[in-house]
């Protein structure tokens, strides 16, 4: 969606250039001869016959109709881009063309390798140990291998031991850690593919759907799902769930899917892969809500799904569950709302009789939620769970084939083999905390959120945004950059996450925090002060990067990302 433009200019300009070309030919040619078309004058000039004449209009007139069908539907995908949408597609458009320049491109080259050796020394500067490129010669022994490994582990342990990172490792303590290892390490060699050959690890896949279902279910005994490697695949299942439906039941065949602009990444990633157009709708200023009005007025008649998050990344609200469980009931669409971060935490507040408000499958209209068992649910990382209101939706994300040499073909999600080890410590988890392990961390949960709530609402400056109902605080200043709080308190040992859209910062409440509230809030009244006290901003860090992304089209800023990447993975 947001590249409407970038390809109406780049598959309509050449025939709308071509078009103009042969009209400047046919007003050339009526002055010269006063021939009634261009059609005549090019037909004429190739000696056909009436009736191949006849044949050739009538196909060049088709081609030029259908031309002009695509021309106004790109138009009218352009009447509904926002600014943000305009700006990328122009952008991207403009950036793609002027790359092709000599000296852009040689100076694109140049701050590319610049960056290239500055991510390097700032990604790997802590690893010590010599590159390995190429497979050893002789393999290393057993001792050897497990000390580098352990020197590694080791140095990296106590940046998130320490509480001092938002996120990240939601649990971490030794004896739970201990367990889950074990698990992995009965089942190290198992794969879910093979369920005659490993029925255990079925039985735990699932039996941790059924669990997670169970806390969110309503009372719907029909509601079932699917484990996954991550919130992305389980947002990805549902929306290839939902576009195979709406294809098979409806016959839409150019799907649509409104999200609010708050939504999580994972809605991108899927719709550009499974070809479904994306469209976003704002939040509320103040409250940090999707616009639910707004929402009513994008569906048309190829939406398929609309979405909500319980509670959503960047600011930790709960978008507004309920009333978009009226609009998805009353238009016949689905409901996905993401509990990626909230799954295992909000039916626990709620029970605590925290004010949380409904978000689950007791609302009619949910058709699908996804709840991420590495995070809350104190998983090792690598497992997820999405969960369908019914069979008949879920089959929809299945991928079966009967047509295949190898033989008959099934897969329930993404992957064919998977690590068996990781089902195995998710189940681990839940079976371990029960009910009661998870009612107490959430309890401490909340608490902590609480208070570092207050703490930063105390703070002169700064602002809470919205009104975050669980594990998330996020906040900006109304007197310094909160990029630039963000990198002080970097430099004091956290690490936070900077958001954008607006400039703001948050902290994710996990087990590793309990206890050390006081310490989060005691550096970061420091680090305000002191950035109040400065006669002029600090320069570097990632207050120019984020002021270059809001004032840059997406193009160049994709760019900077995908050189990152490379970084990550050049050994």
């Amino acid at each position: 969606m947001g590249n409407s433009i970038s390809r109406l200019l780049d598959s309509h300009l050449p025939w709308l250039l071509t078009l103009a070309v042969l009209y400047h030919s046919r007003q050339q040619a009526t002055r010269a001869s006063s021939l009634p078309s261009l059609l005549d004058l090019v037909l004429r000039r190739t000696g056909s016959s009436p009736a191949v004449n006849a044949l050739a209009r009538n196909a060049i007139g088709a081609y030029v109709m259908w031309k002009l069908w695509q021309w106004s539907k790109s138009v009218r995908m352009l009447y509904r881009l926002d600014k943000l949408e305009l700006k990328n597609s122009l952008g991207g458009f403009a950036f793609r063309w002027l790359r092709l320049l000599p000296s852009v491109s040689s100076k694109l080259a140049t701050e590319k390798v610049k960056l290239e050796r500055e991510l390097d020394e700032s990604l790997k500067s802590q690893l010590k140990e010599r590159r390995i490129q190429r497979l050893p010669e002789e393999g290393m022994a057993d001792e050897e291998l497990e000390a580098m490994m352990t020197t590694m582990s080791r140095r990296e342990e106590p940046k998130w031991r320490s509480g001092r990172v938002s996120g990240g490792v939601y649990h971490g303590e030794d004896d739970h850690v201990r367990m889950l290892n074990k698990a992995a390490e009965l089942f190290a060699v198992s794969n879910p593919l093979h369920p005659d050959v490993w029925p255990s690890v079925m039985k735990f896949e699932a039996e941790v759907v059924a669990m997670t279902a169970s806390m969110l279910n309503g009372g719907d005994d029909r509601v079932c799902g699917l484990l996954t490697s991550g919130g992305t695949e389980s947002i990805f299942l549902s929306c290839k769930a939902h576009r195979k439906q709406a294809r098979e039941e409806r016959g839409i065949t150019e799907p649509e899917i409104i999200v609010p602009r708050t939504a999580h990444a994972a809605f991108d990633k899927a719709c550009d892969v499974l070809s479904i157009r994306l469209i976003k709708v704002d939040v509320d200023p103040r409250t940090c809500m999707v616009d639910v009005a707004a929402v009513r007025r994008r569906i048309t008649k190829d939406t398929i799904m609309i979405v909500g998050s319980a509670p959503q990344f960047p600011h930790g609200i709960i978008d507004p569950i309920r009333q978009l469980s009226d609009i998805a009931r009353s238009n016949g669409v689905g409901l996905h709302v993401d509990c990626c971060l909230g799954g295992f935490v909000l039916p626990f507040a709620r029970e605590l009789g925290y004010d949380i408000p409904e978000f689950d499958f007791g609302l009619p209209g949910v058709t699908a939620i996804s709840v991420d068992t590495h995070k809350y649910g104190y998983a090792a990382k690598g497992t997820s769970v999405v969960l369908f209101r019914d069979k008949a939706l879920r089959h929809h994300s299945y991928f079966t084939y009967a047509n295949w040499p190898g033989g008959l073909y099934v897969t329930a999600g993404m992957g064919g083999s998977r690590p068996g080890a990781l089902s195995a410590a998710c189940w681990a988890s839940m079976v371990r905390l029960g009910r009661k392990g998870y009612l107490d961390a959430t309890r401490q949960i909340m608490e902590t959120t609480q208070e570092v709530r207050r703490g930063v609402e105390a703070i002169p400056g700064l602002r809470v945004m919205g009104d975050p109902k669980a594990m998330i605080v996020s906040f900006t200043s109304d007197r310094a950059s909160p990029y630039h709080i963000s990198d002080r308190m970097a430099k004091r040992g956290w690490s936070l996450n900077a958001l954008q859209m607006p400039p703001c910062i948050h902290i994710c409440i996990t087990v590793r925090h309990f206890g050390r509230a006081h310490e989060f809030l005691d550096e970061l009244r420091a680090v305000v002060e002191e950035l109040e006290k400065e006669p002029a901003p600090p320069s570097g860090g990632t207050a120019p990067v984020y002021g270059m992304a809001s004032s840059l089209p997406a193009g160049p800023i994709e760019e900077m990302l995908a050189t990152y990447v490379d970084v990550v993975y050049t050994a």
